[in-house]
């Protein structure tokens, strides 16, 4: 049996908490933003990523899995076709999480849970993998240039104390 949460719930029992998260996700896809209460926001932040995740596998198992948590087939329409095509490059961080000032009634935090919908920059993931390919090749320099240099430097002196060791040899047989 799984443990409850620890604290109070957003609502009055565990049954009205996930009608309120799935009501939550269901107008974050709908309008792409929506203000709430932090606490609401950072509860609803990963069922909306899954149902993203489910969006973007596009299949009909995914699709069924989705609504169970959004009832309405418009907004579950709209995510498959408009919203999981835009997110088709991101790897995640579906949504982003903004504070705003406090309700002016209860002086509640407030934020503003939203959709990322901007493209994932391209350039900026060509610069990322330029950067990393410069310091492999830098590590990779680093390690031949030491494993070159101790074996030069080791055949070297390899053949320096090899003189001096017959000489040994010599006067230990010169004594003998």
């Amino acid at each position: 049996m799984p443990k409850p949460t620890k604290g109070p719930r957003l609502g009055a029992g565990p049954a009205h908490e996930r009608m309120i998260l799935a009501q939550l996700a269901t107008q974050l896809f709908e309008h792409r933003a929506v203000m709430t209460t932090e606490t609401k926001a950072k509860r609803v932040r990963p069922l909306a990523e899954r149902m993203v995740t489910f969006a973007k596998r596009g299949d009909l198992h995914a699709r069924r899995r989705v609504m169970t948590v959004i009832r309405d087939k418009s907004v579950v329409h709209e995510l498959f076709t408009e919203i999981a095509p835009a997110m088709a490059e991101r790897k995640g961080g579906y949504t982003r999480i903004t504070k705003v000032e406090p309700r002016k009634g209860d002086n509640a935090p407030m934020a503003v849970i939203e959709l990322v919908l901007e493209p994932v920059s391209a350039k900026q993931a060509v610069v990322n993998d330029a950067e990393r390919a410069v310091k492999r090749a830098a590590k990779q320099a680093a390690a031949k240039a030491t494993a070159d240099a101790p074996v030069e430097d080791e055949v070297t002196d390899a053949v320096e104390d090899a003189p001096e060791a017959d000489e040994a040899d010599e006067s230990a047989d010169d004594k003998d």
